[in-house]
């Protein structure tokens, strides 16, 4: 609910409090819901499986403790399997791990990851809800919630780090870099980019600013021409650069 709520929010049009939009919103509610699976999640686990251990409670009747799990473990698969053909989709031949750091959309990689914790804790309850019952020891089911606790801590820690790095601002790859001061020196009028600065604003928004130098020939009006043919080139090869500024030098 937090992702959606942070999509909804970063879809708000640029005004004069924003004039650069509000695509960070969900950066920051991606951070957010890291360090929600991080507190309530992990650490919360991780106490309860604490406390169960140091007051073990034995149930006799554990039918409905898989009963739940059969359950959980049917839905949270048919969202898992969605999620990974959507990620699987948009990351085409790149390496999962690397698609996971390179990807500027927090909504996909924090569902994920989500899910692969979801889907390993209700291996992990299951494991601890059997051993218990099989062996008569309760402890084991603490001891399950404690690796839960660990697991869901991983993921988060890994979240937060991503999250916070979009939330910092992050850059394009060094190859759409490349292309883009290919396409800006190929034309007559610039002939050098010295300097390039950008960063993402949201998952399909970039700033990019470039300070160029021209041929000293050029009239004022010949430089503003020159720039919108450029500025129009690396908006049609490159549909996520939203806003081009180009400073001659």
């Amino acid at each position: 609910m937090l992702l959606l709520f942070g999509i909804k929010k970063s879809k708000k049009k640029p005004d004069e409090r924003r004039p650069f939009g509000y695509g960070r919103e969900l950066y920051f509610w991606s951070f957010i819901v890291s360090l929600l699976m991080f507190s309530i999640g992990g650490c919360i686990s991780f106490y309860d499986g604490i406390i169960q251990i140091r007051h073990p409670q034995s149930k006799e009747d554990q039918n409905w403790n898989y009963i739940v799990l059969g359950i959980a473990f049917i839905f949270t698969l048919i969202s898992l399997f969605a999620s990974l053909r959507k990620f699987n989709n948009d990351r085409g031949e790149v390496p999962f791990w690397e698609s996971i750091r390179e990807s500027k959309d927090p909504s996909v990689f924090t569902v994920l990851l989500g899910e692969i914790g979801d889907v390993a804790g209700l291996i992990i309850a299951f494991l601890g809800v059997f051993l218990g019952h099989w062996l008569k020891n309760p402890r084991y089911d603490g001891i399950a919630s404690m690796a839960i606790g660990l697991v869901l801590i991983g993921i988060s820690l890994l979240l937060v780090r991503e999250s916070r790095s979009l939330l910092m601002g992050e850059t394009p790859s060094r190859k759409t870099l490349r292309k883009i001061i290919t396409i800006t020196e190929s034309g007559p009028s610039i002939v050098r980019v010295k300097k390039h600065f950008s960063i993402y604003l949201a998952p399909e928004e970039i700033v990019l600013q470039l300070i160029a130098s021209f041929r000293k020939e050029l009239t004022t009006e010949e430089i503003t021409d020159s720039i919108k043919r450029v500025s129009g080139r690396i908006r049609k090869e490159f549909p996520r650069v939203k806003q081009i500024f180009i400073e001659p030098m």
